[in-house]
């Protein structure tokens, strides 16, 4: 049984709102360089830690877009090929792939958190409701709209987007997701949540972007994705990507950040491919 962040809330909820779900890193070096005794990079494979079902992230097929942002790593660091070590993204990901040199990178990680080296961010998106385009709930953006005061809503448990809605009076009504889901046997609570919405089950619901934005291209309808960045008080609704490097690993640090700041208008591509809503640093969608 994997968390709910093998859909993103182990990525971007769970991470942040403290659940230290992860064993923390052994301790390395700082002072070695690129493929020298105290930094383990493969200097000819792209050796990376993933979760074999976890789209639109990863997945055994690489389908996911990290899985093609992976491919566009390994050719511009002069990688000849790209290998995973697969993991769920449960308790001990981190000490039992990263942390056990068993790879080099993992490809989106939350910024701040201790258990990894963060790169400089690729990307920056919120947490986002979701409802019917053409429907009742037509301009609403934030979670204390007097609209959504007799709704039902759907959000996964424990995410952040649930203390902004306790604090406006909408858990009553709540339709809770399981935090807790095993995605190679069920379907994302992303998926299964626009189901619902489109069924009638729920009004409107609240997830993390790039799976919401993903999961409602997928479906067909006419969905609108707004990001909750006028939410004021509670949990932050919006974060930033890295990818994550053990803490020796400086030059390999250096190395990717070139490369994302070198390539940030092609990554920014493939993200939108994938629905990913893209914010920039003055909550400003990004759409090329």
């Amino acid at each position: 049984m994997g968390w709910g962040g093998r859909e993103a809330n182990y990525k971007a909820a769970l991470i942040i709102t403290g659940v230290a779900a992860l064993a923390t890193l052994p301790v390395h070096a700082q002072n070695a360089g690129l493929g020298a005794a105290g930094e383990l990079v493969d200097p000819d494979i792209l050796r990376v830690c993933a979760d074999p079902s976890n789209m639109p992230f990863s997945d055994q097929s690489g389908e996911g877009f990290e899985d093609k942002l992976a491919k566009l790593v390994a050719t511009a660091t002069g990688r000849g090929s790209v290998a995973y070590t697969w993991f769920p993204s449960i308790t001990g990901f981190v000490r039992n792939t990263l942390g056990a040199n068993r790879c080099d990178i993992i490809m989106g990680y939350p910024q701040g958190d201790e258990l990894i080296q963060n790169t400089n961010a690729y990307y920056r998106s919120s947490y986002v409701l979701l409802y019917e385009k053409d429907g009742d709930l037509r301009g609403v953006e934030t979670l204390t709209d007097q609209k959504l005061a007799d709704k039902r809503i759907g959000v996964v448990q424990g995410t952040p987007p649930s203390a902004n809605m306790a604090a406006a009076k909408l858990m009553r009504r709540a339709k809770i997701y399981p935090l807790m889901v095993d995605t190679r046997i069920t379907p994302s609570m992303a998926e299964v949540m626009i189901q619902d919405m489109l069924s009638g089950v729920i009004d409107a619901a609240v997830i993390w972007g790039p799976m919401a934005g993903y999961y409602a291209r997928k479906s067909g309808a006419h969905l609108a994705i707004v990001p909750l960045i006028r939410e004021k008080g509670g949990q932050r609704m919006t974060y930033r990507i890295t990818m994550g490097v053990r803490p020796s690993d400086q030059q390999w640090k250096r190395t990717l950040n070139a490369f994302i700041k070198d390539n940030q208008a092609e990554i920014n591509k493939l993200l939108l491919e994938y629905g990913v809503p893209l914010l920039d640093e003055h909550d400003q969608k990004i759409t090329q």
